[in-house]
Protein backbone atom coordinates (compact mmCIF):
# COMPACT_ATOMS: atom_id res chain seq x y z
CA UNK A 1 0.00 0.00 0.00
CA UNK A 2 1.31 3.60 -0.88
CA UNK A 3 1.31 6.35 1.42
CA UNK A 4 -0.65 8.99 -0.63
CA UNK A 5 1.69 11.79 1.02
CA UNK A 6 5.57 9.80 -0.29
CA UNK A 7 6.64 12.24 -3.21
CA UNK A 8 9.95 12.33 -3.84
CA UNK A 9 10.74 15.83 -4.10
CA UNK A 10 13.80 17.83 -4.97
CA UNK A 11 14.47 18.81 -1.38
CA UNK A 12 14.59 15.36 -0.61
CA UNK A 13 17.21 14.56 -2.83
CA UNK A 14 18.92 17.27 -1.69
CA UNK A 15 18.53 16.75 1.86
CA UNK A 16 19.93 12.99 1.19
CA UNK A 17 23.03 14.57 -0.50
CA UNK A 18 24.01 16.93 2.09
CA UNK A 19 23.07 14.55 5.22
CA UNK A 20 25.35 11.67 3.22
CA UNK A 21 27.99 14.08 2.77
CA UNK A 22 28.03 15.36 6.53
CA UNK A 23 28.60 12.25 7.18
CA UNK A 24 31.32 11.10 5.08
CA UNK A 25 33.20 14.12 6.16
CA UNK A 26 32.50 13.71 10.23
CA UNK A 27 33.93 10.26 9.65
CA UNK A 28 36.66 11.47 7.83
CA UNK A 29 37.52 14.65 10.12
CA UNK A 30 36.66 12.25 13.14
CA UNK A 31 39.64 9.22 11.78
CA UNK A 32 42.64 11.72 11.09
CA UNK A 33 42.38 13.79 14.19
CA UNK A 34 42.62 10.21 15.71
CA UNK A 35 45.72 9.17 13.42
CA UNK A 36 47.33 12.35 13.87
CA UNK A 37 47.20 12.41 17.81
CA UNK A 38 48.26 8.75 18.07
CA UNK A 39 50.91 8.21 15.93
CA UNK A 40 54.33 10.21 16.26
CA UNK A 41 55.79 8.49 12.64
CA UNK A 42 59.09 9.49 11.95
CA UNK A 43 59.81 12.85 11.05
CA UNK A 44 62.85 14.47 9.62
CA UNK A 45 63.57 17.96 9.15
CA UNK A 46 64.54 18.32 5.48
CA UNK A 47 63.11 15.30 3.77
CA UNK A 48 64.73 16.01 0.87
CA UNK A 49 67.95 15.94 2.63
CA UNK A 50 67.23 12.50 4.20
CA UNK A 51 66.40 10.88 0.88
CA UNK A 52 70.10 11.80 -0.15
CA UNK A 53 71.24 9.18 3.04
CA UNK A 54 68.95 6.47 2.09
CA UNK A 55 71.79 4.65 0.00
CA UNK A 56 73.75 4.54 2.78
CA UNK A 57 71.41 3.40 5.40
CA UNK A 58 71.18 0.80 2.77
CA UNK A 59 74.37 -0.08 2.89
CA UNK A 60 75.16 -0.08 6.24
CA UNK A 61 71.61 -2.60 6.76
CA UNK A 62 73.33 -4.82 4.31
CA UNK A 63 76.59 -4.83 6.22
CA UNK A 64 74.96 -5.40 9.48
CA UNK A 65 73.47 -8.38 7.30
CA UNK A 66 76.77 -9.67 6.33
CA UNK A 67 78.32 -9.74 9.91
CA UNK A 68 75.42 -12.98 10.38
CA UNK A 69 74.90 -11.38 14.20
CA UNK A 70 71.44 -11.57 15.89
CA UNK A 71 70.58 -9.38 18.66
CA UNK A 72 66.89 -10.62 20.18
CA UNK A 73 65.45 -8.45 23.22
CA UNK A 74 62.85 -8.97 25.50
CA UNK A 75 61.52 -7.19 28.50
CA UNK A 76 62.26 -8.87 32.03
CA UNK A 77 59.60 -8.38 34.89
CA UNK A 78 61.87 -5.66 36.53
CA UNK A 79 61.78 -3.83 33.12
CA UNK A 80 65.42 -4.15 32.51
CA UNK A 81 66.04 -5.19 28.89
CA UNK A 82 67.83 -8.32 28.05
CA UNK A 83 69.40 -8.75 24.20
CA UNK A 84 70.15 -12.19 23.50
CA UNK A 85 72.97 -11.70 20.85
CA UNK A 86 74.30 -14.89 19.03
CA UNK A 87 77.16 -14.41 16.74
CA UNK A 88 78.61 -11.34 18.78
CA UNK A 89 82.06 -11.58 19.93
CA UNK A 90 83.32 -11.25 23.01
CA UNK A 91 84.19 -8.02 24.10
CA UNK A 92 81.45 -6.17 21.70
CA UNK A 93 80.14 -2.69 23.42
CA UNK A 94 76.05 -2.34 22.91
CA UNK A 95 73.49 0.39 23.27
CA UNK A 96 70.31 1.06 21.93
CA UNK A 97 66.95 3.01 22.65
CA UNK A 98 63.51 2.04 23.27
CA UNK A 99 60.50 4.07 21.21
CA UNK A 100 57.11 4.19 21.53
CA UNK A 101 55.52 3.34 17.99
CA UNK A 102 52.33 4.56 19.28
CA UNK A 103 50.95 7.23 21.17
CA UNK A 104 52.83 10.35 22.93
CA UNK A 105 56.52 9.78 21.84
CA UNK A 106 58.80 8.24 24.31
CA UNK A 107 62.40 7.82 23.56
CA UNK A 108 64.89 6.18 25.89
CA UNK A 109 68.33 5.48 25.87
CA UNK A 110 70.00 2.71 26.93
CA UNK A 111 73.34 0.75 27.92
CA UNK A 112 74.14 -2.58 28.68
CA UNK A 113 76.43 -4.39 30.71
CA UNK A 114 77.67 -7.86 29.13
CA UNK A 115 75.78 -10.65 31.81
CA UNK A 116 78.00 -13.44 29.42
CA UNK A 117 77.33 -15.99 27.51
CA UNK A 118 75.27 -13.76 24.92
CA UNK A 119 73.67 -11.90 27.12
CA UNK A 120 73.33 -7.94 27.78
CA UNK A 121 71.27 -6.37 30.69
CA UNK A 122 70.23 -3.06 29.88
CA UNK A 123 71.23 -0.58 32.91
CA UNK A 124 67.69 1.07 32.71
CA UNK A 125 64.26 0.18 32.92
CA UNK A 126 61.17 0.59 30.65
CA UNK A 127 57.92 0.96 31.60
CA UNK A 128 55.26 -2.34 30.18
CA UNK A 129 53.48 -1.85 27.26
CA UNK A 130 54.37 -1.92 23.32
CA UNK A 131 58.45 -0.94 22.41
CA UNK A 132 60.99 -0.66 19.53
CA UNK A 133 64.29 -0.93 20.33
CA UNK A 134 66.89 -0.27 17.88
CA UNK A 135 70.03 -1.86 18.98
CA UNK A 136 73.78 -0.79 17.79
CA UNK A 137 76.65 -3.20 18.31
CA UNK A 138 80.08 -2.44 18.07
CA UNK A 139 83.29 -4.74 18.27
CA UNK A 140 86.48 -3.24 16.90
CA UNK A 141 85.63 -2.00 13.37
CA UNK A 142 82.40 -3.56 12.86
CA UNK A 143 78.99 -2.22 13.45
CA UNK A 144 75.41 -3.72 13.21
CA UNK A 145 72.47 -1.97 13.83
CA UNK A 146 68.80 -3.52 13.82
CA UNK A 147 65.44 -3.14 15.51
CA UNK A 148 62.63 -5.13 17.25
CA UNK A 149 59.54 -5.08 19.04
CA UNK A 150 59.65 -5.55 22.50
CA UNK A 151 56.05 -5.96 24.68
Amino acid sequence: MARANSTFTGRRVAAIFIGGFAVVIAVNLLMASIAVGSFHGTVVDNSYAASQHYNGWLKQAAASRSLGWQAVPHRREDGRVVIEALGVPAGAQMTATAQRPLGTREDTPLTFVAEGQGRWVSQQAIAPGRWQVRTAIRAGDQTWAGEAEVR
